[in-house]
């Protein structure tokens, strides 16, 4: 660390590491933070994360703007990598699984569930990828955009949700991936020895920064990609596509309608909330539509493939007894019998285990991000700290849901939908009503100062509200909402589309009254 006598500063060698001097201490910009830099042991690990950064580029400030003059052009195919990065995190085991619900838990046939799998992840992959235009133009991270519709002290609560969501996400990667693991070495590798394999391997490279983890991304997608279409050359021939699969009528098909809908829509627009994370390297005049577009159809297509592979090997049940006694033992085991020769299936696995491993690059990324946005002494703590907590977070999570996937996945995705429909509701009115769907509108300088962004009471009003809505609407394993139980035997889930019209009524005319009388 050398200082410079002309512009009496210290510097680091980077350029954000900025220091001033003060009478007796050095104040130190650190994202967006005039923090003490002395020689506590915060400020000895952010010079560590400082010098890691100049050699390997692990994000030493992760959540600062980045601005459009520090922005550099981008080839083509980092372009593509909009759509890439998707394909790599959502293709997976984890989707695979999924996609067995609908004929497994919920009695639908083939053709049902395809119909709703695409409806639901294409809406919620719209969702996502609206939000994910916010990136390049602002230069900032979802949470931080977030803050402009949320104000600062309510966009804490989105920041923890976010890190709920993530954290979870990666737990339910870690549990697929080690069924993977454990089936490959025929049983002989404990479950819980699998989940820490991938755990580990992700963190690491989500450990180095972005450009580690959007280098893994562009290109992973390619082999998943082929494994899935061998799933469908191999168990195609078994797919049971008659409609006498279901036995449902009524109000009871329309109540499992509305619920795999609801979960297939979860699985997608859960990644609205970290999608600019992954945005604001890119120019600021990087086309909106191209970013959308690209995103939308990043996650909306791979993540169908995954959840149909599973549909069609569900609905082949009744022609293939080994598949559904080998389903009952984890899925590693039903993709090692359904597949042929057995070598060339242990293969497939070990690729597969790559998948679970691509999710959870970018939700632990992203995770660590938003936990520096919890208050402002949490943006003073490195982010390689806050990797290495999410890893032990993961770890706990995965370890005690690994023996009810199914039940996981249900209640986990379902969740996901109903609050973040809600954020896109509140990001939306916001820009589009509120700022005229202009970006000059937005005080970008400010990002970061509580005085400048607004209060925040019309956006906590409306999330709050809205929840008691999703509580009401909502069907899951430990409850089913009082609106919920008005459709079918055992309910309906309701609860997105109640969200999202309440939500809507409180917050449009709570912040035109916010802008009256607070004037931001």
């Amino acid at each position: 660390m050398a200082y410079d006598h002309e512009q009496g500063v210290y510097d680091l060698g980077t350029k954000n590491d900025v220091y001033e001097k003060t009478e007796n201490k050095d104040i130190e910009l650190y994202n967006g933070e005039q923090v003490v830099q002395d020689n506590g042991i915060l400020s000895k690990l952010r010079r560590l994360e400082a010098r890691m950064d100049a050699r390997l580029g692990i994000e030493s400030e992760a959540i600062t703007r980045k601005r459009p003059e520090d922005k550099k052009p981008v080839r083509w195919y980092e372009t593509l990598t909009m759509f890439s990065l998707w394909a790599s995190g959502t293709m997976n085991t984890s989707c695979f699984a999924t996609g067995f619900i609908g004929v497994v838990d919920f009695g639908l046939n083939l053709r049902q569930t395809i119909g709703l799998v695409i409806a639901g992840t294409f809406l919620g992959s719209a969702l996502t990828g609206y939000a994910a235009t916010f990136g390049a133009r602002t230069g900032l991270r979802q949470i931080s955009v977030s803050r402009y519709a949320f104000g600062w002290w309510p966009n804490k609560i989105i920041a923890l949700l976010n890190t709920i969501v993530q954290l979870g996400w990666a737990a339910v990667a870690c549990i697929t991936g080690g069924l993977a693991l454990t089936a490959v070495a025929d049983g002989h590798l404990s479950l819980i020895v699998g989940i820490v394999i991938l755990a580990v391997f992700a963190t690491i490279v989500s450990f180095v920064g972005l450009n580690a983890v959007l280098i893994y991304e562009r290109y992973a997608w390619i082999a998943f990609f082929i494994v899935f279409m061998v799933f469908y050359g191999e168990t195609g021939k078994y797919a049971d596509n008659s409609p006498g699969l279901s036995t449902l009528e009524g109000a009871d098909l329309s109540a499992a309608c509305l619920t795999i809908f609801a979960i297939s829509y979860g699985s997608s627009t859960s990644w609205q909330t970290m999608a600019s994370d992954y945005y604001t390297q890119y120019p600021a005049n990087t086309s909106r539509v191209k970013i959308f577009f690209l995103t939308t159809f990043g996650i909306a297509i791979p993540t169908c493939i995954g959840l149909i592979a599973g549909a069609v090997v569900a609905s082949g049940f009744n022609n293939q007894p080994a598949w559904k006694d080998s389903y009952g033992e984890g899925l590693g085991f039903l993709i090692q019998t359904m597949l042929h020769p057995l070598g060339f299936a242990k293969f497939i696995l070990v690729i597969l285990v790559l998948s679970g491993i691509g999710v959870n690059v970018i939700s632990i990324y992203s995770a660590a991000i938003s936990c520096q946005q919890f208050a402002r002494p949490f943006s003073r703590i490195p982010r390689f700290i806050w990797t290495l907590l999410c890893f032990a977070v993961i770890l706990g999570l995965a370890v005690g849901g690994r023996e009810k996937l199914n039940t996981y996945l249900t209640n986990f995705l379902s969740l996901l939908g109903y609050w973040c429909t809600q954020y896109f509701v509140i990001l939306a009115s916001e820009h589009i009503i509120f700022r005229k769907n202009n970006f000059d509108n937005y005080n970008l300088e400010g990002w970061n100062d509580p005085d400048v962004l607004p209060v925040g009471i019309a956006a906590a009003t409306a999330f709050g509200l809205g929840i008691i809505a999703w509580v009401m609407g909502m069907n899951e394993t430990w409850y089913v909402g009082p609106l919920s139980k008005l459709i079918g035997t055992y309910g309906g889930d309701l609860a997105n589309e109640f969200t999202f019209a309440v939500t809507l009524i409180i917050f449009i005319p709570a912040r035109y009254l916010e802008l009256k009388y607070f004037g931001k």
